[in-house]
């Protein structure tokens, strides 16, 4: 036989090898989304996901396994064959891992009913772990000694640290915001500096807050860290608005907090997003204006998102209530007194 003839056989070989290895993969991930389907937990569906796809370098190096295996190459070949075979296995694990380490990372932590939130950062430095783990275990199975990798790890990582010490800032800002649990992914929250709107991301740099206007605010994390925020979904995402309302100084004080009282509570019951639970309330305060009574109303909403729709119907049903009762409500006035002065 010709090398050529030879070495066509070996690619026939290696061809009808990886053909029956790829239906075999597709009729067993076939089989275990099937099985999955039957389960409750989330974790098969999971694995499955992420498994998937690096499969196909475990069904490569067991095709050429089987391959030199049948081609009657030198015993001496074998240990290599079984060591690829290892590798691959190990390299399509951490693969798989790290493509849902998120996914898996924010199944535990909704199972252990922990308040963190999975954000780009979290993502990241999941899977960072993940592929140093199995890095480190494929060296450890080459023989390799990782101490002088780990030594001139750590002496690289001063002099990054000393290069990049904003962007290592912004880093160790970023992981202390997310121990903290002060900001999370999905808050709504007010920068010092104005802008307000739900935070969509903390990466390993900066803070993304989408603005309801759908604009995107940037936030550096070291700035963030730093700054004063007011986050409207701690403790809880329930809270209290306060409706002025301003009256003629010749209104009856008490119809006027009657009327307020009953419009806020039939309100609770038909308007979305306002809470019977605790009851409105109403006060004489500030009190008394230059030309008014100004009342404030404090009522309960579900969410901050609901606070323009229910002061907008608030303020229409009150509108028409202090109407309907006849109570003025009065345009600002200035009255001017004019003195006649007598000259010589």
């Amino acid at each position: 036989m010709t090398p050529y003839y030879n070495f066509s056989i070996s690619l026939l070989i290696v061809a009808g090898i990886m053909t029956g290895l790829l239906l075999l993969r597709k009729a067993l991930f076939s089989l275990s989304r099937h099985l999955a389907k039957k389960t409750e937990s989330e974790i098969d569906d999971l694995l499955i996901e992420g498994l998937e796809k690096p499969s196909l370098l475990l069904v490569i190096a067991l095709a050429l396994y089987i391959s030199i295996r049948l081609s009657g190459l030198p015993d001496t070949y074998t240990p290599y064959a079984i060591k690829g075979m290892y590798l691959s296995l190990v390299l399509t694990m951490t693969m798989g891992i790290a493509n849902i380490s998120g996914k898996l990372l924010a199944y535990f932590l909704k199972k252990a009913e922990l308040p963190i939130s999975v954000s780009s950062l979290l993502n990241a430095v999941t899977r960072t772990l993940v592929y140093a783990i199995g890095i480190l275990i494929m060296l450890n199975y080459l023989g390799v000694s990782i101490a002088p990798i780990v030594t001139a790890m750590g002496v690289g990582g001063l002099a990054m640290a000393l290069a990049l010490q904003d962007t290592l800032s912004n880093l160790f800002a970023g992981i202390h915001i997310l121990a903290e649990h002060t900001i999370r992914v999905g808050d709504f929250i007010k920068l010092e500096t104005g802008q307000e709107g739900f935070v969509e991301d903390i990466s390993w740099r900066t803070t993304r807050v989408r603005m309801v206007s759908n604009n995107m605010v940037i936030v550096p994390n070291s700035k963030l860290s730093q700054s004063v925020a007011m986050n409207y979904y701690l403790p809880e995402r329930r809270m209290v608005i306060n409706l002025p309302v301003s009256v003629s100084f010749d209104s009856d004080i008490d119809i006027v907090e009657k009327a307020l009282l009953e419009e806020a509570n039939k309100s609770a019951q038909e308007v979305p997003g306002l809470l019977s639970d605790p009851a409105p309330q109403v006060f004489l305060v500030p009190g008394f204006g230059p030309s008014s009574l100004d009342f404030t109303l404090a009522c309960s909403i579900k969410d901050v998102t609901d606070q323009k729709p229910v002061m907008n119907e608030l303020n229409k049903r009150i509108f028409k209530r202090l109407k309907h009762e006849g109570i003025e409500i009065p345009y600002p006035t200035h009255i001017v007194q004019m003195k006649n002065i007598m000259t010589r």
